[in-house]
C-alpha cells in the first residue's frame, strides 16, 4: 500500500507538473505576442499617415489638373500628383490589412508566414512610393503652383530650372536604386543586411526577433 500510495502521489506531482509548465509556456507565448502585435502598432501608425498623405495628394492632383486642362505642364503634373497619391493611398490601405489579418492565435509558423508576406509588400511598397519623392516633389511644388492663376504660377513650359531640377532627380532615383542592387550583390553582407532592415523598418524587426525568439523557445 504504501508503494502505491508512492506511486499515485508521484503521477499526482508529475501531472501538476506538467500542467504548471503548459501554463507557463501559454502566458510565454501570450506575453511574446502581445510583444508581436505592440511592435507593429508604429508601423500602422505610419501607414495611416501615409494614407492621409496619399488623400491629400489625390485632392491637391485633382484640384490643379481640372483648373488646368489648357496648360499641358500643369494638366500633366496635377495628373501625376493625383496618380501618386492614389498608389500611397491603395500600398497603405493593403498594408494595414496585411497586419490586421495577422491571427495571433495560430501556430508560430503560421503567424511568420504572414508576417513574412508582410515584410515583403512593405518593402516593396517602400520602394514604389519612396523611391519617386526624388521626383514628385517638384511635380506637388508645381501642383500648388497651379492652384492660382496662370499669371502668378510657374510658367511650367519654359523655365530652365524645372528640367535640371527633374534631371537632378531621375539621377537621384537612378542612383539610390542602383545602389542598394550592388549592396545586395557586391559580396558585403553587413551592408545588404543594413539596407535590407533601413527598407523594412524597425517594427517589421521587431515583430520578426519576437517570433523567431518563440520558435526557438517551442523547440527547445
Amino acid at each position: 500500500m504504501e508503494l502505491d500510495d508512492f506511486k499515485s502521489a508521484w503521477q499526482s506531482l508529475d501531472r501538476k507538473l506538467e500542467r504548471d509548465h503548459g501554463i507557463q509556456k501559454r502566458l510565454f507565448l501570450e506575453h511574446r505576442l502581445d510583444k508581436t502585435r505592440s511592435s507593429l502598432r508604429p508601423l500602422a501608425f505610419g501607414q495611416l499617415l501615409q494614407m492621409l498623405l496619399g488623400i491629400a495628394l489625390i485632392v491637391l492632383g485633382v484640384a490643379c489638373w481640372t483648373r488646368n486642362v489648357d496648360v499641358s505642364g500643369y494638366l500633366v503634373s496635377g495628373i501625376l500628383v493625383h496618380a501618386f497619391g492614389i498608389v500611397n493611398v491603395a500600398f497603405a490601405g493593403i498594408t494595414l490589412g496585411l497586419i490586421g489579418s495577422i491571427d495571433y492565435a495560430a501556430p508560430v509558423l503560421a503567424i511568420q508566414k504572414r508576417l513574412a508576406l508582410l515584410q515583403r509588400f512593405y518593402a516593396l511598397g517602400a520602394v514604389i512610393c519612396g523611391l519617386p519623392w526624388w521626383i514628385m516633389w517638384l511635380l506637388v511644388v508645381i501642383a500648388f503652383a497651379g492652384l492660382g492663376s496662370h499669371s502668378a504660377g510657374v510658367d511650367v513650359n519654359t523655365p530652365a530650372w524645372i528640367w535640371i531640377t527633374l534631371a537632378v532627380g531621375l539621377l537621384g532615383l537612378v542612383g539610390t536604386w542602383w545602389f542598394y542592387r550592388w549592396s545586395q550583390r557586391a559580396g558585403h553582407p553587413r551592408l545588404a543586411k543594413a539596407m535590407r532592415d533601413t527598407v523594412i523598418g524597425t517594427s517589421l524587426r521587431k515583430a520578426q526577433a519576437q517570433l523567431d525568439e518563440l520558435e526557438r523557445f517551442e523547440k527547445e
